[in-house]
């Protein structure tokens, strides 16, 4: 080997055990995002503690419209995490650092824009989800304080996905970890001690994902020096590649909060009392199956790094090992809400509406949130194979064949009395449906990738003609 010729060093998800690497990589990444979401649910529950309603609701209301964006960030972070997956899986260490660095610079110039765009019609967007009133009010200066920090959250996202891309899932963790921490230990002071309410929510927000993207700056560009000097030429080059990964990647994750705006706007018309008990199941369900969200952004740089050094068995196992640790956390999780229903209940001060919607998905419709994890899954695996349309195509029918029919059948079935629980149950079945869905498809494309001759590379999708758990992402969501 000359001494031009970079070194290529097999990736660390190639090697060993794909059970281990999915169980490390998973709980690592459940510690950070869980600190995420413990502080979210904390943050609702001593909104919840101002005694007024509306200001839960609002919170549910704005916690929606910010998934949009949160949805464009993971959605573009999926795009640079499987790039330098690759590059490192192939041994192309250079290659690895150039898309970090371009990922980085055009996360950045996304999220401006984006937020740019989005606050002068936070208003609008707040009242075609049913917002009205004092709870209106308050959303739209949540909003207001809080979207301008977007960029920060923005590059936390992907300098965690790089770190997650090069193998260091400790480093990766305390991204969101830092900023879980920042917020649970300012929340308090801003709410309560400053007495800002809703406003110091607001402010500590924004603080921690300042945080997280200076704590996964230092461990992406000074610890594994995986960025070098912008340079525009190799920026403008590397748009094609990443836009063919993150346009349908952000398609697909545009598609959830979609879906969770229209259940939104649907469980409005039962009141605020409904809309505040989904705000409670949006930070619920991140706390409670923060795993399924930890292991849809963990199996996308295993199965990368496989995917770049052709080793299609291992693949395949990975999306195996994925299905078994989901059926049995999301069993074990289902049990456990269901024996403390009531205490959920009485830790939010919920009642009427608000506590039906609550008790009946702990009781019940949480045991189909196994089946979205299958679908989160799915949609890293096929980003990562070269095949992101699919992801596309089954995350928009999922969010509006998957869920307006079945969320109307649910109402209808239930009843006036008690039509918010029957929306909850026909989302559920719709997610049954399509995780079964998602799998089936996902085996057929590895076997189908694996019967190429050895010779030919693996193909990225090309761009589109017209994409978490988390999330997995985050879950700021107003609902499940």
């Amino acid at each position: 080997m000359s001494a031009a010729t970079p070194a290529r060093v097999p990736g660390a998800f190639t090697q060993g055990s794909t059970m281990r690497h999915v169980i490390v990589m998973t709980l690592t990444g459940s510690v950070g995002l869980m600190a995420i979401f413990v502080v979210d649910l904390l943050n609702l529950f001593y909104i919840a503690q101002l005694g007024e309603q509306e200001l839960a609701a609002a919170i549910g209301y704005a916690g929606t419209v910010l998934f949009f964006l949160t949805s464009f960030g993971i959605g573009f972070s999926i795009a640079g995490t499987a790039l330098v997956s690759r590059a490192l899986g192939a041994g192309d260490r250079h290659k690895a650092r150039r898309l970090a660095t371009s990922s980085l610079v055009l996360m950045a110039l996304v999220m401006i824009v984006l937020s740019v765009a989005m606050l002068p019609v936070s208003g609008q967007i707040l009242s075609a989800l049913g917002a009205s009133g004092r709870t209106h009010a308050i959303a739209d200066r949540f909003l207001w304080m809080v979207v301008p920090a977007t960029v920060f959250l923005g590059l936390g996202m992907m300098y965690s996905g790089i770190l997650r891309a090069v193998g260091d899932a400790r480093r990766a963790m305390w991204v969101t970890l830092v900023g879980g921490l920042v917020t649970a230990g300012l929340d308090p002071f801003f709410i309560f001690g400053f007495g800002m309410g809703v406003d110091g929510a607001a402010v500590a927000s924004i603080i921690s994902r300042i945080a997280m993207a200076v704590v996964g700056w230092r461990g992406v560009t000074v610890v594994h020096q995986l960025t070098a000097k912008p340079h525009l030429k190799a920026i403008v080059e590397d748009v094609r590649p990443l836009a063919a990964i993150a346009v349908p990647a952000v398609l697909t994750n545009v598609a959830t909060p979609v879906g969770n705006g229209i259940v939104t706007a649907m469980i409005a018309r039962y009141g605020d009392g409904a809309v505040a008990g989904w705000a409670v199941l949006g930070r619920l369900v991140p706390v409670a199956f923060g795993a399924f969200f930890a292991l849809s952004g963990s199996v996308g740089p295993i199965m990368g790094q496989n995917v770049g050094a052709r080793r299609y068995d291992r693949v395949r196992q990975v999306l195996v090992d994925s299905l078994v640790f989901m059926s049995l956390y999301g069993i074990a999780v289902w049990l456990v809400l269901l024996l403390l229903s009531d205490q959920v209940v009485r830790l939010f001060d919920a009642s009427g509406a608000a506590a039906a919607v609550i008790a009946f998905f702990c009781a019940y419709a949480s045991l189909a949130w196994a089946f979205n994890g299958a679908v989160f899954v799915g949609n890293a695996a096929f980003n990562n194979l070269g095949f992101p349309t699919y992801s596309t195509a089954l995350n928009w029918a999922r969010a509006t064949v998957g869920t307006v029919p079945f969320a109307m059948a649910g109402a209808w079935i239930a009843g006036p009395a008690h039509g918010a629980e029957g929306i909850i149950a026909g989302q559920a079945a719709g997610g049954i449906l399509f995780g079964i869905l998602s799998m089936a498809i996902c085996f057929r494309v590895i076997a189908r990738m694996a019967d190429r001759p050895p010779a030919e590379p693996p193909q990225p999708a090309p761009p589109p003609a017209a994409q978490s758990p988390f999330t997995s992402g985050k879950g700021a969501t107003a609902g499940p």
